[in-house]
């Protein structure tokens, strides 16, 4: 089997967009995304500048994220070694374009299913050249196979000093570039002016979404955020992929999870025999929350009539089909625990309690191995980001439980009101050490995002709404033994909405560092 590569000659590009005019002539690319495109920078200080091209497209990895998360195997690697895919099987959960490192991904608006660069591989198959190859007026663009010695980009590579983009990401990219500015490979190096860019007046597109660029002002640079040697003047735009369904879908799983393990703790308490607050109405809530969650899935998907795929068309790398199982499992267990409480069966709870519990932290907490699959959004690697869904889950638990105080008598109502201070105290803990985190310049730019760019206001809403004021609230209820469950349900409400808020900002942080 071949390695098919391509060898991009920065030295000789004189950036005049054929290669992208051809490929969407001959993939009839709809306006506004691109399977390829050309970057431009700009370096220097006038009136010494200089403006350099790199093309940008996908590095057809030999260790392929994309591939990986894809929960439907749309993605898929042809007999030559090029990744291809197969719009019949795409559901359109965008999960391989947060995965994609580079950028190389796009929701077609025409059929709603994920593209990107196949090299032509319907040309290279019948012994033809790519388009972008083709019409490349200097012949900047090579490809060849990389097992072949022999080939003229094998013997480029051999001989010449080339690079690829994001080697740290140990994707194994098949896309060298020879002459390129290493600025123009590493985005979070170069910053779009406050003017805009080359064609551009403003930093918005048409749809008002940012362009995602290193946050620094023309002519300023933040100590913080040090480091860039040179303007972004032409590149596409990438809006945010995942939004508010996805931060919804936290926090509904959370709720669904957190109440079973509340349940499973009130068994543990001795509280097996309370019919009504522990064997009925917890699963009851979790069963609606589980819906909730399956519907935003659902919602989120470009092609939500082929949800089904997932179970169907599986592919067990991937942790959005690994998840749905884990949803399956938590449901049928909370459908037997309501058969339980309906008949009235203590035994029946007792022995459903630890698999309730279990399946309530991992309904809670398997997003934490999916958004690790998302190799191009650094932020989601944190090895935080598990802990701080099952605390979340504690938090939204004991939540459910202190509003259904208000409504029927629970049993160790105080000991729920410790949970969800417990919780709250472990979430802030692991929220301070997220944003204290200095790991890679990529997580240093998105945590920067969240605290003070463009989602600080999400991030600070959810700090002061779900960490601050619920655990004021919890503590004058604890201290002075309030009677009543007013003050600690309003505290749960609290919680969760900022819950919201500290999801919404963590999610869309993650997307706001420029790939490309």
């Amino acid at each position: 089997m071949a390695r098919l590569g391509f060898l991009l000659d920065s030295d000789n590009c004189i950036g005049c967009h054929a290669c992208t005019v051809a490929c969407k002539s001959e993939h009839d690319v709809p306006l506004g995304v691109n399977r390829t495109w050309v970057k431009y920078i700009e370096t220097g200080t006038f009136p010494d500048v200089a403006r350099k091209f790199s093309v940008m497209r996908c590095n057809q990895c030999d260790d392929a994220p994309c591939m990986t998360i894809c929960p439907t195997s749309a993605l898929y690697r042809a007999d030559n070694g090029v990744v291809d895919f197969q719009d019949d099987d795409c559901i359109g959960c965008k999960s391989c374009m947060n995965a994609c490192p580079y950028d190389a991904l796009y929701i077609n608006p025409e059929t709603n299913t994920a593209h990107k660069c196949n090299m032509c591989n319907h040309r290279i198959e019948v012994g033809l050249e790519p388009s972008c190859q083709i019409v490349c007026p200097t012949e900047a663009i090579k490809i060849g196979d990389l097992d072949d010695p022999t080939s003229e980009i094998s013997r480029i590579i051999a001989r010449d000093d080339v690079a690829v983009r994001a080697p740290e990401q140990n994707t194994k990219p098949k896309v060298y570039y020879r002459g390129a500015d290493q600025a123009s490979l590493d985005p979070t190096r170069t910053a779009i002016a406050n003017d805009g860019m080359v064609w551009a007046d403003t930093l918005r597109d048409q749809n008002g979404t940012r362009h995602p660029t290193v946050p620094v002002t023309l002519g300023k640079k933040p100590e913080s955020e040090n480091g860039v040697v040179a303007r972004t003047a032409y590149t596409t735009s990438h809006s945010v992929t995942w939004g508010e369904k996805v931060s919804g879908y936290f926090v509904t799983k959370a709720i669904a999870g957190g109440v079973m393990l509340m349940a499973a703790l009130q068994v543990l308490l001795g509280n097996a025999d309370e019919q009504a607050a522990v064997g009925v109405v917890p699963p009851i809530i979790a069963g609606i929350f589980l819906a909730a969650t399956g519907a935003l899935l659902i919602a989120d998907l470009k092609q939500p009539g082929r949800f089904y795929y997932l179970l169907t068309k599986g592919n067990w790398s991937s942790w959005l089909v690994k998840g749905a199982y884990v949803l399956m499992a938590f449901a049928a267990v909370c459908g037997l625990w309501w058969i339980g409480g309906l008949a009235d069966s203590p035994g029946v709870l007792r022995v459903l309690a630890v698999p309730a519990a279990l399946l309530g932290l991992g309904t809670a907490g398997y997003s934490a191995f999916l958004f690790a699959q998302c190799e191009g959004r650094d932020l989601w690697q944190t090895p935080l980001l598990l802990p701080t869904l099952l605390a979340r889950a504690v938090v939204a638990g004991g939540a459910a439980y202190v509003v259904m105080d208000l409504a029927m008598d629970v049993p160790d109502a105080a000991a729920m009101r410790w949970a969800l201070l417990g919780g709250i105290a472990a979430v802030a803990v692991l929220t301070w050490m997220e944003t204290a985190s200095h790991g890679s310049r990529h997580v240093e730019l998105a945590v920067h995002n969240m605290v003070k760019g463009d989602n600080a206001t999400f991030f600070w809403t959810g700090v002061a709404a779900g960490l601050v004021a619920p655990a004021a609230l919890l503590i004058v209820d604890r201290a002075a033994d309030v009677g009543s469950p007013a003050l600690a349900a309003v505290a749960g409400v609290l919680a969760l909405v900022g819950m919201f808020f500290s999801e919404t900002a963590f999610v869309r942080a993650g997307q706001s560092v420029p790939l490309s």
